[in-house]
């Protein structure tokens, strides 16, 4: 598998934590032999929390299909072992899915609490994503949805050929979004 360790927020990627890295993500390819390179993102933040003061994501690909997770600690070496865990636990995830198709449910994810009393912000847009949209049947769709982590998934609807929007459900059941025009 190939690795591509990136670091943000002026931390400093030291050889050391450069072979951590690769022995516990490099590993993961036994679970999931089709795993051709990753991305691992290493970031600090100032937090008041110091239980959350550095955050790893990484981002896996599989034949195409994504698997990401994200993991914040207070040092990095704990949180690449708590995010080796996730993945290892994501993979197997798929497998399961892949090999056992339509004989589980997934999870549904609890909701973060939020602190009352908070500023409101004005909300902006910050990031900018581009991915490739390929055509794929609603289940596949929610398969990839898990496998990244993310409340909402954009697809063309193998089906109908429309471009449809998977989301996560408050009660954890899935809903979707058909386009229509007038």
């Amino acid at each position: 598998m190939n690795l591509q360790i990136l670091a943000k927020n002026d931390v400093e990627i030291t050889e050391t934590i450069e072979e951590y890295v690769n022995k516990k993500i490099g590993k993961l390819d036994r679970y999931l032999p089709a795993i051709t390179e990753g991305k691992v993102e290493i970031s600090e933040e100032r937090s008041k929390l110091p239980e959350k003061r550095f955050t790893v994501q990484v981002t896996l690909d599989s034949r195409g299909t994504l698997i990401r997770a994200q993991e914040k600690a207070k040092d990095i070496r704990t949180a690449i072992d708590n995010i080796s865990d996730a993945l290892a636990t994501r993979i197997e995830r798929y497998k399961g899915k892949r090999y056992n198709k339509g004989r589980g449910t997934s999870l549904a994810r609890q909701e973060a609490a939020t602190e009352e009393g908070e500023a409101e912000v004005p909300k902006m847009i910050v990031r900018t994503k581009h991915f490739l949209i390929k055509p794929m049947p609603e289940d596949e769709a929610v398969n990839h949805m898990e496998l990244l982590g993310h409340d909402f998934f954009l697809f063309i609807n193998a089906d109908t050929s429309e471009l449809n929007l998977l989301y996560r459900r408050k009660d954890g059941n899935y809903g979707l979004i058909e386009p229509e025009t007038e």
